[in-house]
Order: structure tokens, then sequence, then C-alpha cells
């Protein structure tokens, strides 16, 4: 069962949860946000404890090369990997369990790396909006158990899960989702040797390296401060990657059924998929130490199609190759040698979270019949 932490009690959720439940308006802490203007109903949100900013974003992240990072972090330890470009930076859940936002510019562009781990959502978000450049914190607030964000610009609520505004002046404005995927440290220096990490200097003393969530993603436990429907379909913390288009609903795949099928090519609204689980990284969410915790597939779906023809995949002596040109393929749907080298495949899945938070916000979703 989970247990949490002194550490995370008074840091993240408050003393009081219940108390604070209750008259979460904080006309105080919010004076730009319109309350009236809404897509949501109030009574579904919660406090999660801390006050607005009271987990604090990263908003001048300083980055290190890989040997750097090295004596810090280890090989196995997930990392939320995003790339533009020639700029490839890994952004470890160890420091992000513990500011949830990072307001980055990436290859010129102006991004928010986040992280809820209630729902284990990883979602990175171009944060320009209406040509406008916003910078993203936290409000305290949750909704079916999600970090509830807010720009500093307008006071916005935007729900994480969907990027979606929903109270204030953006409010069902949505942010464009940017591709990204949890790897472990070691793959994403393998494929960007000189790839940014991510590291400890934030302005914040925190325990670094250490799960203030000790047990929380085990298959039997259910979601903190949840207050959603309930969907029997799958248990509620089986992680599932979701392959999404958009004309049909998204396609779950449990990534536990992934443990022993590394490839796995699939036709999804009639179109070729391949799923690569091909490595793995540890779960941030297990041990109290997340450099002892267990190890999961890490998954991604990518569109199957290039130059209008189908590929077939395949792991072949501990390679990933497609099985017409013979080329070998990394984590990262990218030809790293044979006829293809130096082409890409496009990435179709929105992240690997916990299935329980997939159904409450897309109920309609389909899960993967193997």
């Amino acid at each position: 069962m989970i247990r949490i932490t002194i550490l995370t009690a008074t840091l993240l959720f408050g003393s009081n949860l219940a108390a604070q439940s209750a008259g979460f308006l904080p006309h105080g802490e919010f004076p730009k946000t319109d309350f009236e203007n809404r897509s949501v109903e109030l009574d579904s949100i919660l406090s999660g404890g801390p006050p607005k900013d009271g987990i604090p974003s990263i908003d001048k992240p300083e980055f290190s090369t890989a040997l750097q990072a090295e004596p810090w972090l280890g090989s196995d330890e997930p990392v939320v990997a995003y790339i533009s470009g020639d700029d490839a930076r890994a952004y470890p859940l160890q420091i992000l369990i513990y500011h949830e936002i990072v307001n980055d510019v990436v290859n010129g562009m102006p991004v928010t790396v986040t992280f809820c781990p209630l729902c284990n959502a990883s979602i990175v978000f171009d944060r320009t909006v209406d040509g406008e450049v916003l910078d993203f914190g936290t409000t305290g607030r949750l909704r079916n158990s999600d970090l509830i964000m807010y720009d500093r610009q307008s006071e916005t609520w935007w729900q994480q899960f969907t990027g979606k505004g929903i109270i204030g002046e953006h409010n069902k404005t949505k942010l464009v989702m940017l591709p990204s995927q949890i790897v472990s440290f070691d793959t994403f220096r393998t494929s960007y040797p000189d790839g940014k990490i991510l590291n400890r200097e934030t302005g914040h003393a925190r325990p670094y390296g250490n799960n203030p969530y000790q047990g929380y993603d085990d298959i039997n436990n259910s979601p903190f401060l949840y207050n959603g429907p309930e969907d029997k379909r799958l248990p509620p913390m089986e992680r599932v990657l979701s392959v999404v288009s958009k004309s049909e609903p998204s396609l779950l795949i449990p990534v536990s059924k992934l443990a022993d099928k590394p490839v796995l090519n699939i036709n999804y609204n009639d179109s070729p998929t391949v799923i690569i689980a091909t490595s793995s990284a540890q779960s941030a969410l297990d041990k109290s130490t997340i450099s002892d915790s267990r190890k999961i597939p890490a998954a991604a779906a990518y569109s199957a199609m290039l130059d209008d023809k189908t590929l077939k995949f395949e792991w072949l002596d501990g390679k990933l190759m497609d099985k017409d040109s013979g080329s070998v393929w990394n984590v990262f749907g990218q030809a790293i040698s044979g006829p293809l080298t130096g082409r890409a495949l496009a990435q179709i899945d929105a992240g690997v979270h916990f299935a329980f938070a997939w159904l409450a916000f897309e109920p309609e979703s389909v899960i993967h019949a193997f």
C-alpha cells in the first residue's frame, strides 16, 4: 500500500485535506481569474493541500552534460525526453516529482514540461497562446487527481492532463501537446550523447532522488484524492500507452503486456502503427529511493508509414529492425543504420499514464486486445 511520508504530507498535501477540499475558490490568491468563465463544475475540483505555487515550478532551468549528471542520476532512472531539431533535453523525474512544471525554451520554442505524480502524467506543451508566451505554475488544486496549472499572465486555470483551459480568460483553449516520452537516462545519453540534462541547481532545497510517493504505483492501489468515475476495465494504477488520432477514440495499450513484446505491429484507425517497447526505465513511484525501484517498459507509438510505404518491424538479435530495408532503429523512431539512416517515424502517442486518469478524461477510449 502507499505510504505518504511526512515530507509529502507537509510539502505537497497540507495538514487537513478534508477541510481544504471545500470552499476552494481562492480569490485572494488568483485576483485575475474569472471564475464565472468556466467549463467544469467547481465541485469537481479538490485542494491538494499546498497553496498557489506551493509546489514551485522551475522557471530558470539549468542543465548539465550527461557526464556531469552521472554522479547523481542513475543509468536506469526515468527522464522525460524532449527533442526539437538538434536540441535534445532530458528532465529527470527525480526533480520533476518535486516541481511538476519546468518553463523552458528549447530550440527557440517556449515550452512547459509537466509531470503529475498522482496520474504518472508527463506532458510537454507549447506555451505560446495567441502570440503570447505564458509562464505556468501550480494552483495547488486537482481534478480527477490531476494537476491543475495556471498561467501567470491571465491566471487562467489549465488541466494538465488535457492541456485545456478550464477556468478564466482562456477557458476552452487547448495547448498544443508536443511529442515526448519517458526513457532511462542511459537510453537518452546513448541516443543523444551531447544532450542536456536538467540539473539539481533549481534554487530549492529538495531531497532529489527520493520518492515521496513510496509504493503509490502498486497495481492494487487506488488513486489519491480522486472523486471521478470508476472504470473497471483496467486496474486504476495500470500504466497505459495511448495511441491517439483526431477522428477516433484513443487506443489504450497496457504497458505490463509489453514486457515480453518489445515490438508490436498493429493497425489503428486503419493506419499501420508500431509500438516500440525495447527499453525500460525505473519507476519514479515505487521504492523510497528511485534508483532502487523496479524497471518497467518504456513505450512509444509511431506511424509505420514512410514514403507511402508500410514498414513492418521486428526485434532481432537485440536490434529493432524493419523487415523491408533491414535498417536499424532506436526507441525514438529514428533509423540509425542501414538504407533508411537519418529517416524518422512520426510519434502518435500521448504518453504513458495511469489508466484511471486516461479513462476519467477519455472514457470512450478503447482497450487493445492482446
